[in-house]
């Protein structure tokens, strides 16, 4: 009986190459996808981050007649006095105050957990990626407070222009705009370089050691004080590709504006960045621009 030996279909090269050809074209159109879906995932979870911390500085001000935690997170220090600051008092990278310290910070009575503190794709080693706004009971910025006021915690008085207190230091601060317009947290993802988030109020610039933010899709998350938290992406270009550089500090690298210099935006869109977050700082622009911005 004779054999008869039927002949093996096999894949031309031509069809493999196509094969491969789509199997490319697939990933490509796959990974932004993935990349996309792993960012959202990211911004959800910084946004709730930011929503327990402000819930939890709206609930300090509750039990403290009104009075708002110290901005400063890591607390001051001078020969009189002590001040506790909201995250704790400050440290190194690997000593965490509410691990092994025995002094908390004050907000550590709402929220015990050290996850919250931070952003996930937060700089590694830091340990806190989020600071308050220096409007919110923070450093005192030019313009904003009133001379020889503060007690002995060190909080000095906030300037009333017209219904809106520029440095809020308790929640019956903020009236004009209201609790929804005054953002309180921002995620810089790193730890905070001046205690808070340093926003000038007087001058059309950003101050060198808080550059904006350039977190999830060029853009950053931040909390307003009614406990709502918004995500805000950029609309200058220069916003986003402004000169930067890091400085290596303490274990970490700290995200400072080039040369260490202010910066003063050159387009319209930069410009709008920039205003956006001053007024939701500090409620109102504490300038005019030549041709009436």
């Amino acid at each position: 009986m004779r054999n008869v030996r039927h002949k093996e279909k096999a894949f031309t090269l031509i069809e493999l190459l196509v094969v491969i050809a789509v199997i490319a074209l697939l990933l490509a159109l796959l990974f932004p996808a993935l990349r996309s879906a792993r960012e959202q995932g990211h911004r959800v979870v910084c946004l709730s981050n930011l929503k327990q911390l402000t819930l939890a500085w709206i609930a300090y001000a509750e039990e403290h007649d009104s009075k708002l935690v110290s901005g400063r997170a890591f607390g001051t220090y001078t020969r009189r006095y002590t001040l506790k600051g909201w995250v704790g008092y400050d440290f190194m990278p690997s000593y965490p105050p509410w691990i092994t310290g025995p002094d908390k910070g004050a907000l550590w009575p709402w929220i015990q957990d050290m996850d919250v503190y931070r952003c996930r794709r937060g700089r590694p080693t830091h340990v806190v990626t989020y600071a308050t706004v220096v409007a919110a009971n923070g450093v005192d910025v030019e313009g904003t407070f009133m001379e020889d006021t503060g007690g002995w915690d060190l909080t000095t008085t906030g300037i009333r222009v017209g219904r809106t207190v520029l440095k809020l230091t308790k929640m019956t601060d903020i009236v004009s705009p209201g609790a929804a317009q005054r953002a309180v947290f921002i995620d810089t993802g790193q730890r905070p370089t001046s205690s808070d988030f340093y926003v000038y109020y007087l001058y059309p610039k950003w101050k060198f050691h808080s550059p904006p933010p350039v977190r999830h899709g060029e853009g950053t998350t931040l909390s307003m004080a009614d406990g709502h938290t918004e995500y805000w992406r950029w609309k200058g270009r220069e916003t986003v590709e402004m000169p930067r550089e890091l400085l290596p500090t303490r274990g970490e690298f700290m995200e400072l504006l080039e040369e260490w210099k202010d910066y003063e935006p050159q387009t319209e869109d930069g410009l709008y960045d920039l205003q956006s977050l001053q007024k939701a700082t500090w409620g109102r622009l504490g300038y005019t621009l030549e041709g009436g911005s």
